[in-house]
């Protein structure tokens, strides 16, 4: 093997010497199994590579990471995150979150990360339910809800992840599931080649407090009439048959024959089409839409800084710190 030849990595490359201890089932096994997969076949540096979380579940994922880490504190992890980032450009940061994390107290710093939009890449674990703190009602659960603190229905309005993504102006936005690590591995794919902040949305089974809450869309024997992948130039078909599909009307999305589906672009100036599309209810006979909702190129924030940075060192090079201490205007007390 010459010098410039690298060895190809495993998923092992990727796993730490902890013990990965989460509920037997939890879908947050399969999501750790499909990010170091997807790491190890693009040969990723686990030396250039961060894992950065907040509190939850979800966030006990930078301890099985071979890679560096940060567990942050509840809802911080994108302020973290965008430090790192901007202190050093080159480093490639997983943000690991959870609907509880980031859509309760992190969501301020969620939505200004989606706006400046930082090369980084954050998946957000969404079981519709707190489940480290045992099984309260987060800010994703349906109206109607009843867990230990809504003992009579949740009558909170959720936070539809997505929308809220692409109202805070985020250039990629997705949907996938746990329980499919080919699909979660494409949209990891997707995500992590966009040149951007991209937001992936993960529906995760919490078995223990919000058990098979997706089945009705996501289990096999559904799925193909339930579900709708958005894949960039493809038309909108679904079903067991691919006989069925999508298309606009005027300011609504609707069911239609496969012939007559609408060509996914994901792509367009205006996010009106993936709002329409991550609005949809399976409750209306509509299949859930999973896939890649939004794809744009926008300005990202740590090149624009790095590239300011750069033009502010003047030709004769760094100044040194008395230097700087020191220019300007000083004046004696």
């Amino acid at each position: 093997m010459s010098s410039t030849d690298k060895p190809k990595l495993t998923r092992k490359d990727f796993q730490s010497d902890q013990d990965v201890r989460w509920c037997p089932g939890c879908g947050d096994y399969a999501i750790l199994a499909t990010v170091q997969k997807y790491l190890a076949s693009i040969g990723a540096d686990p030396s250039n590579t961060v894992v950065v979380s907040g509190i939850g579940c979800s966030s006990r994922f930078p301890y099985y990471m071979n890679t560096y880490g940060f567990h942050t504190i509840h809802g911080r992890a994108p302020a973290i995150a965008m430090g790192l980032k901007v202190a050093n450009p080159k480093l490639d940061i997983w943000l690991i979150t959870g609907d509880g994390d980031s859509m309760s107290i992190g969501g301020n710093h969620l939505i200004h990360t989606l706006r400046r939009n930082l090369n980084i890449n954050i998946l957000m674990f969404n079981n519709e339910i707190y489940g480290l703190t045992k099984g309260q009602y987060s800010p994703t659960s349906p109206v109607g809800t009843r867990k230990k603190t809504t003992p009579m229905g949740s009558v909170d309005r959720p936070f539809n992840p997505l929308q809220l993504a692409l109202g805070s102006q985020a250039t990629f936005v997705a949907r996938s599931v746990d329980s499919d690590p080919k699909h979660l591995g494409k949209i990891l794919g997707a995500a992590h080649q966009h040149k951007g902040t991209s937001f992936v949305e993960i529906l995760q089974n919490c078995v223990i407090f919000n058990k098979d809450f997706y089945a009705s869309t996501m289990d096999r024997s559904v799925k193909a009439d339930r579900t709708v992948d958005l894949v960039p130039g493809q038309p909108m078909v679904f079903g067991k048959e691919s006989d069925k599909g999508l298309r606009l009307n005027g300011y609504e999305m609707e069911a239609c024959g496969s012939a007559d589906a609408d060509t996914w672009n994901p792509s367009t100036e205006s996010p009106a089409p993936g709002v329409m599309l991550s609005g949809i209810t399976t409750t209306e006979g509509m299949p859930m839409p999973i896939g890649i909702f939004r794809d744009v190129d926008a300005l990202c924030y740590d090149a624009a800084v790095t590239e300011q940075v750069a033009r502010a060192i003047p030709e004769s090079g760094v100044p040194s710190l008395k230097d700087l201490v020191w220019s300007g205007g000083t004046w004696t007390v």
